[in-house]
């Protein structure tokens, strides 16, 4: 009689502690867990073996990738079922060491061992980044980074980001967020930087990270400025400078495939940086600061927009995410949006305003899986099985940590004020319901 997912379901019981609430269902065709719930499909025997070289998240993502693991019914739903026993359990290591002092659960895992078949370890998946340990956000290491995750090809984003060309989070109207367009959301966000900028016709702009150049166009074409827009990806700038010719804005902006480090041709009026700081990382964050105050006139502003995540009680235990690191965004990290306003002002800058649009960022992310899933057939042709699996994972997971405030997004707008002291700021930035 079939029973891999008895048993599977058994051992994983024992090792948490408790019931498991998604099902299991086996490559055997056997089923085991809570009826009508999401279910955990474990393809073959070599998602077994994966998990048994690499018990945790990275062994997930390497089934998940490879297709050796599927799920079956609610996406979210059984990301969120799964979340507390993966990514949120703070005693793994204690309960696993708990459980292999119980006869009851070496026995299970001999058995499970048996079942994975060979001894050998699968190999990752091709999409999984691979490189030694080095040293960390050089610009070359930086290069190479960027270029895994934006140059999968400008036609897979179109699917995934719409019309807009916009890859962060948009802003959404209120009271009836779901009411609203995502390309009209991602225009209001381009908007609410402009305005906060308080850009104007004839200044410079200076937008770092511009992606596929749907922000620098809003600038110049809605506000009359002229701008300088920098990537890593030399995708992303093609596609941009062809967008900006067929806008007629030569004349206005210019893409340049530069580190930001090296740009060199300031002051400027305003910089924007949107989503971009997630992947400076925390040894360069203040070098990073202080070459964007550098770049700026007295006066000047600066709009960070950037992902942050809830503070540890102790700093020094953070660790890159497993799953984002090897698949997503090698080397990004996350810090606290304290941190983040302390490097800004250690920099020189007088931080005037910081705004969470946490929410807004979760609806965004639901848009763009659901354009992803509308088109999965042509994504994957475009990239690969394994890399169209990715992003769908990655999307859904962080929609549910903004959704369930594990990480959230924050906009810092901050001046360069001169010695005056005059910051150019109303007396009432912004008015509350």
């Amino acid at each position: 009689m079939p029973d891999a997912a008895l048993r599977l379901k058994n051992l994983v019981e024992q090792l948490l502690g408790g019931p498991l609430p998604v099902r299991i269902r086996a490559w055997d065709g056997s089923q085991a867990g809570p009826p009508g719930a999401p279910a955990l499909v474990v393809r073959n025997r070599r998602a077994v073996r994966r998990l048994l070289w690499k018990p945790g998240e990275l062994g997930l993502a390497r089934g998940w990738v490879a297709g050796d693991l599927d799920i079956e019914g609610d996406l979210y739903a059984c990301l969120d079922l799964m979340s507390g026993l993966v990514w949120q359990r703070e005693d793994g290591a204690r309960t696993l060491a708990q459980a292999l002092r119980d006869p009851g659960f070496r026995a299970a895992a001999r058995g499970l061992i048996a079942l994975a078949g060979s001894p050998l370890p699968p190999a990752p998946p091709r999409e999984e980044v691979r490189r030694p340990r080095r040293r960390l956000h050089t610009k070359r290491t930086d290069r190479r980074a960027i270029s895994h995750h934006y140059d999968v090809g400008n036609d897979f984003y179109e699917i995934v980001l719409g019309p807009s060309m916009v890859y962060s989070c948009a802003y959404w109207p209120a009271p009836e967020a779901d009411g609203g367009t995502l390309e009209g959301a991602q225009r209001d966000k381009l908007e609410l930087v402009a305005r906060k900028l308080a850009l104007r016709p004839g200044q410079r702009l200076l937008d770092v990270g511009c992606g596929w150049g749907s922000m620098a166009i809003h600038a110049a074409r809605e506000h009359g400025v002229h701008v300088v827009a920098v990537t890593l990806s030399h995708e992303q700038a093609a596609y941009a400078r062809k967008r900006i010719a067929g806008e007629g804005l030569t004349d206005r902006i210019e893409i340049r495939v530069q580190d930001y480090r090296d740009v060199a041709d300031g002051p400027y009026d305003a910089i924007s940086s949107i989503g971009m700081a997630e992947h400076v990382g925390s040894e360069r964050y203040l070098e990073y600061a202080e070459d964007l105050f550098r770049l700026l006139k007295p006066g000047g502003r600066l709009l960070n927009h950037q992902i942050g995540r809830r503070p540890q009680h102790d700093e020094s235990t953070y660790d890159l995410d497993e799953f984002m690191d090897a698949y997503v965004f090698p080397d990004g990290e996350l810090a606290p949006v304290g941190t983040t306003v302390t490097q800004l002002e250690r920099a020189g800058f007088e931080v005037r305003d910081v705004e969470s649009i946490r929410e807004h960022y979760a609806l965004t992310l639901r848009r763009w899986v659901a354009n992803l899933e509308a088109d999965w057939a042509r994504a994957v042709r475009l990239t690969s099985p394994g890399r169209a699996r990715v992003w769908r994972l990655y999307m859904a997971a962080s929609a549910l940590a903004f959704e369930q405030n594990h990480i959230g997004v924050n906009q810092v707008l901050a001046v360069r004020t001169p010695e005056s002291g005059d910051s150019g700021m109303p007396l009432r930035s912004r008015t509350w319901n």
